[in-house]
């Protein structure tokens, strides 16, 4: 068990002031820490104490839970203190804490010692930053599945099938007099290419748990007066943009986050696109193509009827200012609210498609597909390996990949990099 000299403190809820304050305390000297404040509770039972500092003044009458350890969240000896939520007493109690000889927190200690300890795996600790700033409910549903081991349990899988061929590979070099049957390569290099075919399987999914992890970029263009800022203020329901019959209001690109079926998209107003006619506005021009080109998705707009070819994959066209009449297709009015609701769905099942689908689960960030990366490459190498010794080199690197997802091996210089982005106190 991994074990840390200092014991540490942290707020644990919202910041303010409010009803409640959770403090969480974890670490060997956890319990004399809480002696020294009140009289320890029994195990797991929630108690009211009264808190008192080192003179005997009354800090505050608190509710207070011993979590011992292995049992609890780090795998520590831990408590809560859930206190009155004015900062005066937030204070109080906190400096007789470190009295005591505990410690405040860094950014993601909690999570990163019960990581150590055994108590989750890598994917599951970034599950719980993901829990944390989850917008959507899909966000939440995603980090939820990842914690519960949704990918894990995938790559556990993975590395147990790796580890066993490696023996298998092991035992071919060590022993080439055996005159083992040529079946028993022949398997391995099924059971190789299998693999693989899996692990391309996964890679192969459009990024989408990345794109719901992260949010969409859907971008809106059209030509000037085309109504591209009247269906953003619509769409958001708010007032986020100028409108104005004068051409080329819009000069920069305006963003806006939108909730669109569950998933977090980023909504911009650009630039109306036509020949510049000063500076400024050839630079918002040009920033409006910019991000047309990596926007996941592309709402062009037009008020005459007809829609200026643009070279994208993924786009819906929309006529606005339906009101006016002779509209066909996807018509609305932001002034009437005409299509609207006909528009919100079409975005939010889009939104969805490039987010959701069938098959394996979602790997949700850069690191986790550039590993499985070159575990595939690697992989793919001990298919074609000309000699048995190079085949076992790649196979210990495609497990060694896959280890680093989960954080069995080679983990150490990646930690800070996983746990820096953690609030304080989780």
């Amino acid at each position: 068990m991994y074990q840390d000299q200092d014991t540490i403190f942290a707020v644990a809820s919202g910041a303010g002031r409010a009803a409640v304050t959770l403090l969480r305390i974890s670490g060997a000297e956890a319990g004399a820490v809480i002696d020294g404040v009140c009289a320890r509770p029994a195990a797991r039972v929630a108690s009211l104490r009264k808190l008192r500092d080192a003179d005997g003044a009354t800090l505050d009458h608190a509710l207070v839970l011993w979590l011992p350890g292995p049992g609890s969240y780090t795998g520590e000896d831990s408590a809560e203190l859930h206190l009155h939520g004015g900062r005066a007493v937030l204070s109080a109690v906190s400096d007789t804490l470190v009295r005591l000889g505990a410690r405040p927190a860094e950014a993601g200690e909690f999570t990163r010692r019960a990581f150590l300890n055994g108590r989750m795996d890598l994917i599951e600790a970034e599950a719980v930053a993901d829990l944390i700033a989850a917008e959507t409910s899909t966000q939440r549903a995603q980090a939820l599945r990842q914690m519960e081991g949704g990918l894990g349990d995938v790559l556990h899988g993975w590395a147990g099938q790796l580890t066993r061929l490696l023996a298998q590979q092991e035992a071919l070099i060590d022993f080439p007099d055996e005159d083992l049957p040529p079946e028993v390569e022949a398997s391995m290099l099924d059971e190789i290419s299998s693999v693989l075919v899996e692990i391309s399987a996964m890679l192969d999914d459009g990024r989408r748990g990345e794109k719901l992890r992260d949010g969409l970029v859907f971008a809106i263009i059209g030509p000037p007066n085309a109504g591209k800022s009247t269906l953003v203020n619509s769409l958001a329901a708010r007032d986020v943009a100028i409108v104005s019959e004068t051409p080329g209001t819009t000069r920069d690109v305006l963003e806006v986050r939108l909730d669109l079926g569950g998933v977090p998209v980023t909504l911009l107003d650009t630039a109306g696109l036509r020949e510049a006619r000063d500076p400024i506005e050839a630079e918002g021009i040009r920033r409006a193509w910019a991000r047309m080109a990596e926007a996941d998705l592309v709402v062009q707009v037009t008020a005459d009827g007809f829609f200026e070819p643009i070279g994208v994959a993924e786009i819906i066209r929309v006529h606005t200012k339906a009101d006016l009449g002779g509209r066909e297709g996807l018509a609305v009015s932001a002034a009437t609210g005409a299509g609207m609701d006909i528009l919100r769905e079409a975005l939010a099942a889009a939104a969805q498609r490039l987010t959701q689908g069938e098959g394996p689960p979602p790997l949700t960030r850069a690191r986790h597909r550039a590993a499985l990366s070159q575990a595939a490459e690697c992989l793919g190498a001990a298919l074609d390996a000309p000699l048995p010794e190079l085949r076992g080199e790649d196979l210990r690197v495609a497990l060694r990949a896959i280890g680093r997802i989960t954080g069995i091996v080679g983990v150490e210089d990646i930690l800070d990099q996983v746990f820096r982005q953690f609030c304080i106190g989780k």
